[in-house]
């Protein structure tokens, strides 16, 4: 059978084999826990603790601000020591809620107590969402419950469960299918709930067979959820791409998934789904990878939000001996950002951390020249952009040409241009850049 795929992307190294074999263990954090009150896409969340103050383990610190925000949950027991500002792993400094930790993580009253009776409605589940404070665990970190919020429910056809998970060193999801299989269908059968016309896919590249051969088990004699192997090629997480894979459908600029009658989650978002529902179980840990060529013991744990970058690379052995620390991504090396510091948290939509003993971007720089006009870019494209005309409009200042005729903003960063690019030209940074300007005008 030939497996499905899109068209444009690459086939960067996946180094997963450094971290997949691995068993995955909770990690308690011994240290305080941070935690911005932006996790998410929207407004920021509104403290509703004080300096001092007693905190409980699933108790909530800063409630959503608005229709387009998020509830921050306490993952940990203990005392506000400071609500002041930190940086965060984006090197931008923000308004975080700082706990000292006391190590015995007790518990709010009700977590883990089931909350109904058996019957459910729509309303039920978006509120149980909306107070567990999920937002899209794969990493944009837009709240769920907005998401899943549709003026038209019966309008969708597709809900895909995101499994690809296809950015190099990454195995936090392709662990988390193994081990919650069963979790993960229950939530996207509740998702499913709110689509009465809706179909379940779960999309799954195919170097993960074992995570393919466990979601296949669970869900063997469903009629309304299947599991869809496809071609493992970077980025087939891309909402984007993953709809025109198991739809058909092309994602127009300016359209919104329901637009085309897809909703899309990543599996560590429906697994958290099926928690808060069934367990009033807020959002207080999540799988998470330490990987890359330059610590000790490449591996997935179970990690609490508010966790420092530091203390986890610790509980992956540290760095290797006699190994120097070139950079530290949050993320991988295609999308991740670079840490100016260790000491920033683990929030909702972080999923790794990446170690390196070598620095390609500093290798690319030293090797950069002016564009050759081969076409490279705009064949890599996933999205099917032109990157060669989006930099020229970028370098001169263009930003209507850029956004209006270029489509720039459109733009999700995958940095599958700069990876094919002769001329080892900066283009997703000069992009990423770029859209920041524009947003920023937007925004006076």
């Amino acid at each position: 059978m030939r497996l499905k795929t899109f068209r444009g992307g690459i086939h960067p190294e996946g180094h997963k084999e450094q971290s997949k074999g691995q068993p995955v263990r909770a990690y308690l954090p011994k240290g305080e826990l941070v935690f911005p009150v932006s996790q998410h896409i929207g407004k920021p969340a509104r403290p509703v603790v004080a300096k001092g103050d007693p905190v409980l383990a699933g108790q909530i610190i800063a409630e959503a601000d608005g229709f387009v925000s998020a509830n921050i949950i306490s993952s940990c027991s203990g005392t506000v020591k400071a609500i002041e500002e930190r940086h965060t792993a984006s090197g931008a400094r923000a308004v975080c809620i700082v706990i000292e930790n006391d190590g015995q993580y007790t518990l709010a009253p009700g977590i883990g107590k089931t909350p109904h009776n058996g019957t459910l409605s729509s309303k039920d589940i978006l509120d149980a969402i909306k107070a567990a404070g999920i937002v899209g665990m794969g990493g944009a970190g837009f709240p769920t419950h907005v998401k899943l919020t549709s003026k038209n429910p019966e309008a969708i056809d597709y809900v895909i469960a995101n499994g690809s998970e296809c950015e190099p060193y990454i195995t936090c999801d392709d662990r988390l299918m193994q081990d919650e299989n069963r979790s993960i269908v229950e939530g996207l059968r509740l998702v499913l709930q709110l689509f009465p016309n809706a179909q379940g896919v779960i999309a799954i590249e195919d170097n993960k067979p074992d995570a393919i051969r466990a979601m296949e088990a669970v869900c063997a004699g469903e009629k309304q959820i299947f599991v869809q192997p496809v071609l493992a090629k970077y980025p087939e997480g891309g909402e984007r791409n993953l709809i025109s894979v198991i739809s058909g459908r092309d994602l127009r600029f300016g359209q919104l998934p329901a637009d085309v009658g897809c909703m899309v989650c990543n599996v560590a978002t429906l697994h958290a789904i099926y928690r808060a529902v069934h367990f009033s179980e807020p959002l207080m840990e999540r799988y998470f990878t330490v990987s890359g060529d330059a610590v000790a013991s490449p591996c997935t744990m179970k990690v609490r939000i508010g966790t420092s970058a530091a203390e986890l690379i610790e509980a992956a052995g540290g760095v290797k001996e006699g190994c120097t620390v070139k950079k530290v991504l949050s993320g991988g090396p295609m999308m991740g950002i670079a840490l100016s510091a260790l000491d920033v948290p683990v929030c909702k939509n972080n999923n790794a951390l990446t170690v390196l003993a070598h620095d390609e971007v500093e290798k690319a720089q030293q090797q950069l020249t002016a564009c050759i006009r081969c076409g490279r870019c705009t064949r890599a494209c996933p999205i099917h952009l032109t990157p060669q005309m989006m930099a020229d409009a970028a370098e001169h200042g263009d930003y209507e040409q850029f956004e209006k005729r270029l489509y720039g903003l459109d733009c999700f960063a995958c940095g599958s241009c700069t990876y094919v690019c002769p001329a080892k030209r900066p283009l997703m940074q000069l992009f990423k850049q770029t859209k920041a300007a524009i947003l920023a005008a937007k925004r006076k």
